[in-house]
């Protein structure tokens, strides 16, 4: 278990004039890959997130992404596993570069590390607490 420190970054995908608040979690736990899902759906939920059917990107409460499970590599209508987009997301490879710099893409072969060098994302990332 563990956490990286909290990031600030620019909205990635679309514009916006808010700034967004990025972590990366490790968590154990022994839940089958849909349950695991449905409690990070329920969590948004919760704290106010309002999940519509469109696929543009806006601002939102919260969203919870699953990024890795183990080393698996899971390919479904409602889940992809690893995430399919961290590796163009600098707000996402910054925390997992800090806490995990060393793990090994399941399907790209290279570490966090190397992921955030090969970026293209210039977007502003910041560490705002450790």
């Amino acid at each position: 278990m563990g956490k990286s420190s909290l990031y600030s970054s620019e909205a990635w995908g679309y514009s916006s004039e808010n700034v967004f608040l990025n972590q990366v979690l490790i968590l154990e736990n022994n839940k089958k890959v849909e349950n695991i899902l449905l409690d990070c759906l329920s969590i948004e939920k919760e704290l106010g997130r309002d999940r519509r059917d469109s696929t543009e990107y806006t601002d939102r409460p919260i969203d919870i992404d699953i990024l890795y499970i183990d080393r698996l590599v899971i390919e479904s209508e409602n889940l992809n596993i690893p995430h399919p987009r961290m590796h163009l997301r600098r707000f996402t490879l910054a925390p997992l570069a800090e806490i995990l710099p060393d793990f090994i893409h399941p399907i790209l072969k290279k570490d966090h590390k190397s992921l955030l060098l090969l970026c293209a994302d210039s977007s502003k990332v910041e560490v705002i607490t450790e």
